[in-house]
């Protein structure tokens, strides 16, 4: 693989105190190449139709961790149910969880409309990344993410694609630090394009330079779901979000019949009490907490 980075005294600077220095013509023809192929093969995703600031935010949200195949579906649903940060703001918890199921994750859905609620508190939709890093569940990239596709800023974003990208088209290395990369992805912006750029980039990771064709590794993986603690918890709140409370006895038996282990169900239920999803009744059943 050809690098096309050098160090200079006369560039942007990274974190080591070096200086990065990417040529202008190499540059151009990377944008060329990506745009050109994009303009043509582009992917059609529902939220690409119409990126409002908050049909951006709810999409970057599901898609933290959850795959495009699997979001688009619920994105959709989730915008027919609440397509405004005020019906979303005022949504039921119960209800909320419901739409949300199957995408993992609860606590997304919590804080997805959390922020809804700072956001109509404020009177206006955040525009710094300070301002949307202050909401709940947005962190570095959600907050660039939404700067960079609900209002075309000039910042660089990276994902899972986009780094692959950047690293097999001779732009990055997989031992850059997050800072480095970050310098590298901010060089190649197309500027007042960014939007575009960006999910042209991301189409182009997806679809060429992908992991099997350039053997490059994601940075981290998601741990094994299946028998986990993690499915159990989705499971345990998909059947409450069902019905008005459930005994535990009844629990258990839903979950066996689902083929789960109930073995951890009642620390799990422990550890949901505590989280605020899940409170007890008078009866000792068990039901979702409105917060």
């Amino acid at each position: 693989m050809t690098s096309h980075i050098s160090r200079a005294s006369s560039s942007q600077e990274v974190s080591d105190g070096s200086a990065l220095e990417i040529d202008n013509v190499l540059v151009e023809e990377f944008q060329k190449r990506v745009m050109t192929w994009w303009e043509k093969n582009a992917r059609t995703l529902p939220w690409r139709d119409e990126p409002t600031p908050y049909m951006v935010l709810v999409s970057e949200v599901m898609l933290q961790q959850t795959q495009v195949n699997r979001v688009i579906p619920k994105y959709l649903k989730f915008i027919e149910i609440f397509p405004t940060l005020e019906s979303l703001a005022e949504a039921e918890t119960k209800r909320l969880l419901q739409v949300w199921s199957g995408l993992g994750y609860n606590r997304r859905a919590i804080w997805l409309r959390d922020a809804a609620r700072d956001i109509v508190k404020r009177g206006e939709f955040p525009q710094t990344s300070e301002e949307l890093c202050a909401l709940k569940g947005i962190g570095p990239y959600t907050s660039r993410s939404i700067l960079v596709f609900a209002f075309n800023r000039d910042l660089a974003a990276i994902d899972t694609n986009i780094r692959r990208v950047l690293i097999a088209s001779g732009f990055a290395n997989e031992e850059m630090s997050d800072c480095q990369l970050q310098a590298v992805a901010d060089r190649l912006v197309l500027k007042g394009r960014s939007s575009d750029w960006h999910n042209a980039l991301m189409d182009y990771g997806s679809e060429v330079l992908t992991s099997s064709t350039t053997g490059i590794a994601p940075t981290s993986s998601q741990p094994k779901f299946t028998g986990s603690n993690r499915q159990l918890r989705g499971a345990i709140i998909r059947h409450l979000t069902c019905t008005d409370s459930l005994s535990i006895e009844s629990l258990i038996s839903n979950i066996i019949e689902e083929g789960i282990n109930p073995d951890n169900l009642e620390s799990i239920l422990e550890q949901l009490i505590e989280e605020g999803f899940v409170e007890r009744t008078v009866n000792f059943e068990f039901r979702i907490a409105e917060c």
